[in-house]
């Protein structure tokens, strides 16, 4: 990317508040993220995930000098719950994406540049994992493995790759009818040369786009696992549980105040919600800023 290029695209998400205002709250996360041994130091260095207790009771205690978000039933502190637990979403998000978006890649780039019955092979094994309901899918494979954020990430990569493989397949089949494409087949140019330096370049904006979209999804798919018990071992710094922590909390009599425990949804509530904003406006500014039209 040339400094001209760049200085546009900056130019263009300093001109879109809602752009910006996505950049802004990703790179707020990831400064949590590198952070977080600073800003919520563990107590057991060996095991940094682990949330800590300040005692034994089922009863949330309110936000306090110790606990500046308050604690959950067991006593987890909320604070280093949400603090780690970004790490977990990243960790989650990044793992899953990245090992999707290979298979995905290799197996719709090669699908759709040969074409045939490598297509039609191809295509057919992507139909038959896309005809498992995803989350069922994933559910099963989390049973079948057992509960855990590792076998969590193996499940959702399992049932997760075709999106990439069906978008690339598509971008690639536009791509390779390109004059440049069919001149480089034409002199002898190796398959997988003209893959990788003239058709993936072109065709991989589109896969670029859903991934930091699916960086909003795929955390949040693992939370709503951990939230059902399938996820994180319990104390696991994850947002998920946190949220399963404050089930029996969301509504409650004490002292005739329904919302005395407000803290244990609203904390963890408003970090999952601002997670997923900041990436979904990022996706929204990237698809912007790879409109061919911007080129013109």
């Amino acid at each position: 990317m040339n400094m001209e290029r760049f200085i546009k695209i900056a130019k263009k998400i300093a001109r879109n508040p809602t752009s910006l205002a996505g950049l802004l709250l990703v790179l707020f996360y990831v400064a949590i993220a590198i952070f977080a041994p600073f800003l919520a130091k563990p107590p057991y260095p060996d095991t940094p995930y682990q949330m800590p207790q300040s005692g034994w009771s089922a009863i949330p205690k309110p936000p306090s000098w110790q606990n500046p978000f308050g604690t959950t039933q067991g006593q987890y502190d909320l604070y280093y719950g949400i603090i780690w637990g970004t790490r977990t979403a990243f960790k989650v998000g990044i793992v899953v994406i990245g090992l999707a978006l290979i298979i995905g890649l290799i197996v719709g780039t090669i699908s759709a540049y040969f074409g045939g019955w490598v297509d039609e092979v191809l295509m057919r094994i992507t139909d038959i994992f896309l005809a498992f309901p995803f989350l069922v899918g994933v559910i099963v494979i989390v049973a079948i493995l057992g509960p855990g954020l590792n076998h969590v990430m193996w499940a959702l990569v399992i049932f997760y790759w075709m999106t990439y493989a069906r978008l690339i397949r598509g971008s690639v089949l536009e791509v390779k009818e390109n004059q440049y494409v069919m001149a480089g087949r034409a002199l002898g140019t190796p398959g997988y040369r003209i893959i990788s330096r003239h058709i993936l370049p072109n065709a991989i904006f589109p896969v670029i786009i859903q991934s930091s979209m699916d960086m909003a999804t795929i955390p949040l798919m693992a939370a709503a696992l951990s939230f059902l018990g399938l996820g994180a071992p319990v104390g696991y710094a994850s947002w998920g549980q946190l949220v399963s922590f404050s089930r029996n909390w969301i509504v409650s009599s004490t002292g005739g105040n329904p919302f005395a425990y407000w803290y244990t949804i609203v904390f963890p509530s408003v970090a999952i919600v601002l997670y997923a904003m900041g990436w979904n406006l990022l996706g929204d500014a990237l698809r912007d800023i790879f409109d061919p039209r911007m080129l013109i």
